[in-house]
């Protein structure tokens, strides 16, 4: 075995990225490596990165610094979207030792284990030969598991580098997916998150596609509850919309529907694929299947040639969507796409208000759904950390509640009523049953 014993990890950005960690420390582990924490003087460092924001590639540096000063004489390898985009940028970094692009990142252990450099050592295919789907699951948190449906993206949107970091939309079989699935189903996990850059793209326009493969997972009984993390507008047909509402046996009244701004103009010079008709139809077919479903939002802000009215636009159409909540998003220049030479770009003090903006109609937004919870009995699934006291736990149409801790609830579903919205926002809640079986 390779003179390295111990190896840490560290994930940056989505839950994908969360997923392909999880699988790549255990390939560790199974090899006889110790996984370690971040604090815990490893011999390895594992960077997993993200490139969706400049604070991303400004954290991968932050964590390289920090690492050395952990451990001076640590072997670090930069993984992932950053360093498939960024490689030489990243090499340069001091203390870095080997930077994996996209084809790569799967094959670590083989890269450290045949190091013999002093040099930094990059290995970045073009992003054109990233063509094979492997499949990934996280594990660790015994309540809950991303699983990694599908990756890449065939859309380039103008402001998205993802198909330059991912390459082109790609996924396994529904069989080897339901495989997957089932291994999770074999552990104590409750919960499965299907995770992927654009997984309603699963199957891209073959014989199988998003919908097949959901109703293929319901019938797995091992696993208790499925949420769809994310899902393009355009991709999310009435059928999908009618078998997770009203027909599933184990998918959530849980929708997250990207919208990114709520001008047609806009949306056009995104290259989005729907326009504010269609995202309000969505969102309009969900509230008449279940008006208690839950429905997230990703928006973006001072995208170049964004107006004062442009603004106001997204703002009074979302005002009007029976949305949840929304994951906010500023503008950020990022090489190689099309955005940046579109020009007119929206001064960062602009760009800043209405990020504030949009974080204080969130919150209304999301007091107003858990107000409309108020009084209801619902199906928790508890987590086990214990912080100040108390124990969080999530209803099927993610309304996040809170109990006093008790070890014997931690990943238990548990019927309840939700009863007061705490001041932190969150719901408390009185046990009507103490272990519900699900």
């Amino acid at each position: 075995m390779n003179q390295f014993k111990k190896v840490a990890f560290y994930t940056l950005g989505c839950k994908l990225n969360f997923s392909e960690t999880s699988t790549i420390s255990r390939s560790f582990e199974d090899a006889g490596y110790g996984k370690v924490n971040f604090d815990d003087t490893p011999d390895i460092f594992v960077i997993n990165t993200c490139s969706v924001t400049e604070n991303a590639d400004k954290k991968c540096r932050q964590l390289v610094k920090k690492a050395k000063k952990i451990n001076p004489h640590s072997f670090i390898a930069i993984i992932g979207c950053f360093a498939q985009l960024k490689p030489k940028e990243i090499g340069s970094i001091p203390g870095v030792n080997i930077v994996l692009g996209a084809n790569e990142k799967f094959n670590v252990i083989d890269h450290i284990e045949s190091y013999n450099s002093e040099e930094v050592v990059i290995s970045n295919e073009s992003i054109k030969d990233t063509k094979e789907f492997i499949p990934a699951f996280s594990l660790g948190d015994r309540t809950r598991s991303f699983l990694k449906i599908q990756d890449g993206c065939d859309y380039f949107c103008t402001f998205c580098t993802i198909p330059l970091a991912r390459g082109k939309s790609r996924n396994s079989s529904i069989e080897n997916t339901v495989k997957e699935a089932n291994k999770i189903g074999e552990t104590d996990i409750k919960e499965v998150v299907l995770t992927g850059v654009n997984i309603g793209d699963f199957g891209q326009g073959g014989n199988e596609n998003f919908f097949k493969l959901i109703q293929r997972l319901d019938e797995i009984n091992t696993i208790d509850r499925f949420r769809i993390s994310s899902i393009e507008p355009n991709l999310l047909s009435n059928e999908i919309i009618e078998f997770c509402l009203t027909k599933s046996k184990r998918f959530v009244p849980h929708f997250h529907i990207p919208l990114q701004v709520g001008n047609d103009r806009l949306l056009k010079a995104m290259r989005r694929k729907y326009d504010r008709e269609l995202y309000k139809n969505r969102v309009e077919t969900i509230k008449s299947k279940n008006s208690k479903t839950c429905i997230g939002v990703d928006v973006i802000v001072g995208f170049p040639g964004e107006t004062d009215n442009d603004f106001l636009d997204t703002v009074n159409f979302i005002k009007d969507l029976d949305v949840s909540y929304l994951h906010v998003f500023t503008y950020s220049e990022r090489a190689n796409t099309t955005a940046i030479k579109l020009g007119d770009p929206v001064p960062m003090n602009v760009r800043k208000e209405r990020s504030k903006q949009l974080h204080i109609l969130s919150a209304k937004k999301k007091r107003a759904f858990y107000e409309s919870n108020l009084g209801n009995t619902a199906i928790v699934l508890f987590e086990n950390e214990e912080n100040n006291g108390v124990m969080h736990g999530f209803t099927q149409n993610y309304v996040k509640v809170k109990t006093p801790y008790n070890p014997d609830l931690a990943n238990t579903f548990c019927k309840i009523k939700m009863e007061e919205i705490d001041r932190d926002g969150v719901m408390k809640c009185t046990l009507i049953t103490e272990v519900f079986a699900n």
